[in-house]
């Protein structure tokens, strides 16, 4: 299968109640360990590069490792670009050879960021790529008491269908509760919005900020209509304490193996976790 755009196994996602996660990486060695967990697990996955990443001056070089090393893959994965900020920034991420893209208008008036995702969807569809929008603000963990917590930014389903037809976009971030990076407190999903939205349309929904939520509240949300997961924070930081433990005894190159293991070990334990396990395969 290789690289792919994540279309398809997102689709049957949706279909089967599990969901396909997104991990953000940043080099190497976190790449190394994503596709071995895809590839140990027999799962399809998304290997995310966020959005700022684009402005590091190894930005295309790095997307370009990455293309290559999930050309061998023996299940799909996707390279998608997490948080575009901008129309033009999708294309250069499509121009990198990207196979999907998220475009985020969620700061904007609903009419412009319904204007700006349907551009995106359209030269993004010319291109063969997926595009993923986001509506509601899922907002940042730091600020969750008086953000999410408060629901402030929650996905207003009275818009959602209207969203979806105007722009043409494949999958939809949603905003019910969770928040990007570490959380002020305990994240506190609304299931029963969850529900709303997902009875209103058919395309795969995504959940970001993936970090900090509990089991039994990612198995809530994959039943209740959620098809993809978006996790970093919480794959950097079990690869930091990992390296930190051994850094008086060990030598530049074994932290790159320790890295690449920790990043692998925890990608699997979400691949089993969201029911993604054993899905890579044709259906």
């Amino acid at each position: 299968m290789a690289l792919t755009s994540i279309g398809p196994a997102l689709r049957r996602a949706r279909k089967e109640s599990f969901a396909v996660p997104l991990f953000d990486t940043a080099d190497m060695q976190s790449t190394e360990g994503m596709l071995r967990a895809f590839s140990e697990k027999e799962a399809p996955g998304i290997i995310g590069l966020y959005a700022g990443m684009l402005d590091h001056p190894n930005a295309r070089a790095l997307a370009a490792y990455i293309r290559i090393r999930a050309e061998e893959a023996p299940f799909p994965v996707s390279l998608m670009l997490d948080h575009g900020g901008s129309p033009d920034q999708c294309r250069t991420a499509l121009d990198y050879g990207f196979t999907d893209v998220m475009y985020d208008g969620s700061r904007l008036s609903l009419e412009e960021n319904i204007a700006r995702t349907r551009a995106v969807v359209e030269f993004a569809h010319e291109r063969g790529a997926c595009v993923e929008a986001e509506l509601g603000q899922v907002g940042s963990g730091s600020d969750y008491q008086s953000f999410g917590a408060r629901r402030k930014g929650f996905t207003d389903p009275d818009t959602v269908e209207r969203f979806v037809a105007e722009t043409g976009v494949d999958f939809l971030a949603i905003a019910v509760g969770t928040a990007h990076g570490l959380y002020d407190g305990d994240p506190q999903v609304d299931i029963e919005l969850l529900r709303n939205i997902a009875s209103r349309v058919d395309i795969p929904l995504a959940l970001h900020g993936g970090t900090g939520c509990a089991e039994e509240q990612f198995r809530a949300a994959i039943a209740s209509g959620i098809s993809k997961v978006n996790v970093a924070t919480d794959l950097f930081m079990a690869a930091g304490e990992r390296m930190a433990g051994v850094a008086a005894q060990k030598s530049y190159f074994e932290f790159s193996r320790l890295a690449a293991d920790s990043f692998c070990e925890r990608s699997g334990y979400y691949l089993d976790l969201l029911g993604a396990t054993g899905k890579g395969g044709p259906r």
